[in-house]
């Protein structure tokens, strides 16, 4: 009889049971010297004690604000040291952190603002050529009559404080720097009784993950969930708090606040941030001149640092491990890493804003070619199993959809029950929609998706929510979207588009209706107008002919990838 495609991770470590907030504070009672956290475009240099102290006073700031345990507050900026103290802050004071991706513009912000009832926001002013504040100024127009933390907008009706970054003044919103001195000794005694009160398997955390139908959905995510997670990525990496992590990838997302920070934490490891965006050159820069021994990054990114002319000026010698996730990892690409940036105990990782994100690892110690060609062996205390189409567990080395359980699966959709129960069955196994195979030794191949959901350069896109979005436009009739293959992104977004009979649009029409309302990643690359798609004798979307009938029209070719 053939063996399973069933694996249970087994581990020497037991899954810490404590909060985030505790875990801050054992790290400042161990570590209270040691550096905690370097951003060098902010000029920050904080050790673990004045991280805490930091923390705590924006803490109770927070509860001086009027904030609850259990209130969510969203943050919408890009990497910088206020988003980590937000991190913690909230943690400490027991309120859910929403996680707003900077990209968003006012239809996205709107959606998740209400989706989760945000009662606070913190916001950048502006990032790149988004301007944080005119889009708020436009859903909220109340805010430039209101009192600070007494905002009543009539399309974000639950939010009631907006916590502005940076010294610039806004009419209704508070300074960030301002709020730590808000607490008093009423809200410090508050603290105090919190951090006995709070339990690891409260919700803390929200992720919006573009699924693969409809508007996002928010993966709502415990101090267990993701402290966990962070911890046993380290320990697959061997960290300890000699290590000093470089974290150019976004905070909004998993890869940056659990992986990176949450981490960093629970090994006493140091975070830095080379700028609040991705920059190859100042990456490689910060990894130079803080002597990084990790690193992180998209494929994308750990192009873009190979590929810089001046490349062999920055001294890597200090890098020793890190992590390569988010997307395929080109072969080619990983070998050069390897080779040429000093990270030979480079891992590769994969999961899913659901699962905390992650259930496979690559070990620091397994043979290169298992490196390049698999995502590693299952984590500590996750089981995973490879079902086919009726649910049943296939055979090992067989295709089917990839399904995990354990510690790492999110409390649910935030509400969203009938989301939540079509991902997460009654034997609490999360189905992934990724195809993959487990081979005899337990390594895990990703070889496709059983959804259609685009993953360009790490970020996750659903066609359907581009779709509703085009649908919008008076001149669409009907819309098909999907992913075609890129050299350098993965994938890049496709829109076929039909119009309504004696409309005209072009592909400029299409990206200037799209620009300033949708996040730009989200915006097609490709747009194709046409009198009809293919279908099933059904009526279902044949997409994977479209696909095919665009690879071949503008002669792209499918990357090798691991």
């Amino acid at each position: 009889m053939s063996r399973l495609s069933f694996v249970s991770g087994v581990g020497t470590k037991p899954l810490l049971y404590q909060t985030i907030g505790n875990a801050l504070q054992a790290a400042a009672e161990t570590f209270p010297q040691q550096e905690a956290l370097v951003v060098r475009h902010q000029d920050v240099r904080w050790s673990y004690a004045e991280l805490l102290q930091r923390a705590d006073d924006l803490a109770a700031g927070f509860v001086a604000l009027g904030f609850a345990p259990g209130d969510r507050v969203g943050i919408w900026a890009p990497n910088c040291a206020e988003w980590v103290l937000t991190q913690f802050a909230t943690a400490r004071a027991g309120l859910i952190l929403v996680n707003i991706n900077p990209a968003y513009r006012t239809h996205e912000l709107e959606y998740v603002l209400n989706k989760v009832s945000c009662k606070g926001l913190v916001s950048a002013g502006r990032f790149k050529s988004s301007d944080y504040i005119a889009m708020l100024q436009e859903l909220a127009p109340e805010l430039d009559a209101a009192e600070p933390g007494e905002l009543a907008s009539r399309r974000l009706p639950h939010l009631e404080a907006v916590i502005r970054l940076g010294e610039e003044e806004t009419p209704g919103c508070y300074n960030f720097s301002r709020i730590s001195a808000m607490g008093g000794v009423a809200e410090r005694r508050r603290l105090e009784e919190l951090s006995l009160l709070l339990q690891p398997d409260d919700a803390i955390n929200i992720q919006f993950t573009s699924g693969t139908t409809g508007s996002p959905k928010g993966a709502t995510l415990t101090h267990f969930n993701i402290l966990n997670n962070g911890y046993f990525v380290g320990e697959a990496m061997n960290f300890t708090e000699r290590d000093r992590l470089c974290i150019p990838v976004p905070f909004y997302h998993c890869f940056g606040m659990v992986m990176g920070n949450l981490n960093c934490i629970v090994h006493g490891a140091a975070m830095v941030i080379p700028n609040d965006g991705f920059d190859p050159a100042l990456t490689l820069a910060t990894v130079s001149e803080e002597r990084c021994t990790a690193l992180y990054g998209v494929p994308t990114m750990f192009i873009a640092e190979l590929d810089l002319p001046e490349f062999q000026d920055y001294d890597l010698s200090s890098l020793r491990t890190g992590i390569m996730a988010g997307s395929s990892c080109p072969i080619e690409i990983m070998k050069r890493v390897v080779a040429e940036m000093n990270m030979s105990e480079i891992t590769i990782a994969y999961g899913m804003t659901e699962t905390s994100p992650v259930s496979f690892q690559s070990g620091t110690d397994d043979p290169l070619e298992r490196r390049v060609s698999t995502v590693g062996r299952i984590h500590p205390h996750v089981q995973v199993k490879i079902i086919d189409a009726q649910g049943r567990t296939v055979a090992t080395g067989e295709k089917g959809e990839l399904c995990t359980r354990g510690y790492n699966v999110m409390q649910g959709y935030w509400d969203e029950e009938d989301k939540t129960r079509e991902a997460i069955d009654t034997a609490g196994w999360m189905h992934t929609g990724d195809l993959a195979t487990i081979d005899a030794q337990g390594y895990c191949n990703i070889v496709g998706r059983v959804k259609d959901m685009v993953i360009r350069g790490g970020e996750n896109i659903s066609p359907r929510e581009v779709e509703e979005f085009l649908f919008s436009h008076d001149n669409i009739q009907d819309v098909a979207v999907f992913g075609v293959p890129d050299d350098k992104y993965g994938e890049q977004l496709c829109a076929w588009v039909k119009l309504k009979e004696g409309c005209a649009l072009d592909d400029a029409g299409i990206k200037a209706f799209c620009k300033d309302r949708i996040a730009h990643h989200k915006v097609p690359f490709y747009v194709r107008f046409v009198d009809e798609f293919p279908m099933t004798v059904t009526g279902k979307l044949q997409k994977f002919i479209m696909r095919d009938r665009m690879i071949e029209e503008l002669g792209l070719t499918i990357p090798e990838t691991a």
